[in-house]
């Protein structure tokens, strides 16, 4: 038992912390072109920040270190852009009780104690210790302040009900504070940091870099983790293999022009950074994704703007195929304004890219002609009609949302006159203006008949493959 506490001291099970939530708006900048401005929730940004690492060991305790090194936000500020954010730091006076104080109270999982208390022995190289814990048993709540050190560091550890309280004391004393285990642990923040400190003095950076920063410093503490930048987007994975994230760093610019030329967004995006996290196996990615989540091999999280997923037991290509799906949701979140668009529009054309930027080379079309007057119901379901359903049925509507994307990418410019060929740039104007899925879905199909026309020109399409 207590070797096996003890390893979870040294950070062996890394859990990333969630990215914090945002908020969408559109601004007009300078020019007259609209632009998606995302507000993040500011205690995030600074949770985020201040937390260097989080681990779960097979007991689920939970270990978090931190640094202690700016004051929270205020109250008022409950969102702002990460530019705006930069600009409210302030400082935490390492001498002052009071900011201390405030700072514990926003990271302690348990109720902190008013009066934090020393230990007899103060451990070697540390000038200050002080538990906040009290007379909770339920976690250890540690804050230490190194020698010659700027900044407080704050340590918490959630226990399992078994533990006894005592022991874990001891242990985290013995094997935390006397052996000085966080040094490892903020070794890589410490780099990050002094890069930081030193590109700050050439220039400010702007919201796609101070998001890529943030990105990187979430994963900084753990050394199985990897960041790998491009121009649009930044992927952190577990995964024992670069091969793949190579190969994904090349295909996401790809199939992201080609979202961007096959669904065409008024938006200007060039403020935009996508986030990927890939976690190395199915356990850890349910733990990341919560409960609810077991069906699923992927999702994107637009409140939390990050894309996720795990490397699956039938290997990569699949995983690229899923990520390609889940990177399509991505793009019309952003290319929509967070504004959630329609299921037939949103899973259908994200099913169409999961074999690359050129659509699937086959549909199977047997028997499909019988559903044609299911696609006014498919056409204005929302998300929880779409969901909803035996597994046959929801296969069903998946199944006709990607022959709507497929026959308006391949059949729809074949029909005489072209009457469908400004169903998206309609669809996705209309729901910019009215905030509603099915007011886009109508305005994109104008009236009784073109919907008619569309299904007819559907069904003959599919019967002649």
């Amino acid at each position: 038992m207590t070797l096996l506490v003890a390893a979870s001291l040294f950070f062996t099970t890394p859990a990333p912390l969630d990215m914090p939530r945002a908020e969408a708006y559109l601004v007009t900048k300078k020019g007259g072109f609209r632009q998606l401005e995302d507000r993040y929730d500011t205690l995030d940004l600074w949770t985020s920040r201040t937390v260097a690492g989080r681990w779960i060991d097979d007991d689920f305790r939970v270990f978090v270190l931190s640094r202690l090194d700016m004051l929270p936000p205020a109250l008022s500020d409950a969102s702002s852009t990460r530019v705006d954010y930069e600009t409210q730091l302030v400082a935490a006076d390492r001498r002052n009780p009071d900011h201390l104080a405030a700072m514990v109270n926003c990271l302690s999982p348990v109720d902190p104690a008013a009066e934090p208390v020393r230990p007899r022995q103060m451990p070697r190289g540390l000038k200050d210790v002080r538990f906040w814990q009290g007379t909770n048993t339920a976690a250890i709540v540690c804050t230490f302040l190194p020698e010659a050190s700027p900044a407080w560091y704050m340590a918490t550890w959630e226990l399992s009900e078994a533990d006894d309280f005592g022991e874990m004391s001891e242990l985290f004393t013995r094997e935390f504070l006397d052996k000085k285990a966080w040094l490892e642990a903020f070794r890589g923040e410490d780099k990050a940091k002094d890069a930081k400190a030193a590109r700050k003095q050439r220039n400010t950076p702007g919201e796609r870099e101070l998001l890529r920063r943030d990105v990187r410093h979430g994963v900084a503490a753990y050394p199985t983790w990897h960041v790998t930048d491009s121009e649009e987007f930044t992927i952190v994975d577990a995964l024992p293999s670069r091969g793949f994230v190579e190969a994904l760093t090349n295909d996401l610019p790809v199939m992201r022009r080609r979202y961007a030329e096959v669904m065409p967004s008024p938006l200007n995006g060039s403020n935009t950074l996508c986030v990927a996290r890939i976690y190395a196996n199915r356990e850890e990615y349910l733990e990341a994704a919560g409960e609810g989540m077991e069906w699923s091999a992927a999702f994107w999280n637009p409140r939390r703007r990050e894309l996720v997923a795990y490397l699956p037991e039938d290997g990569s290509e699949k995983l690229l195929e899923t990520i390609r799906h889940e990177a399509f949701h991505q793009y019309l979140s952003y290319a929509c304004s967070m504004i959630s668009a329609s299921p037939w529009l949103n899973e259908g054309y994200a099913q169409y890219f999961e074999r690359g930027p050129d659509g699937p080379d086959f549909v199977d079309s047997s028997d499909l002609v019988q559903f044609a007057e299911s696609i006014p119901a498919i056409l204005a379901m929302d998300y929880n009609e779409f969901y909803s359903g035996t597994d046959l049925e929801r296969r069903t509507k998946y199944r006709l949302a990607l022959t709507i994307a497929y026959f308006l990418e391949k059949g729809a410019p074949e029909v005489r006159f072209q009457p469908f060929k400004d169903v998206k740039r309609d669809y996705i104007k209309a729901l910019l203006e009215t905030k509603d899925m099915l007011a886009a879905t109508n305005a994109a199909f104008k009236n009784r008949d073109t919907l008619e026309l569309f299904i007819r020109e559907w069904t003959k399409f599919w019967k002649q493959r």
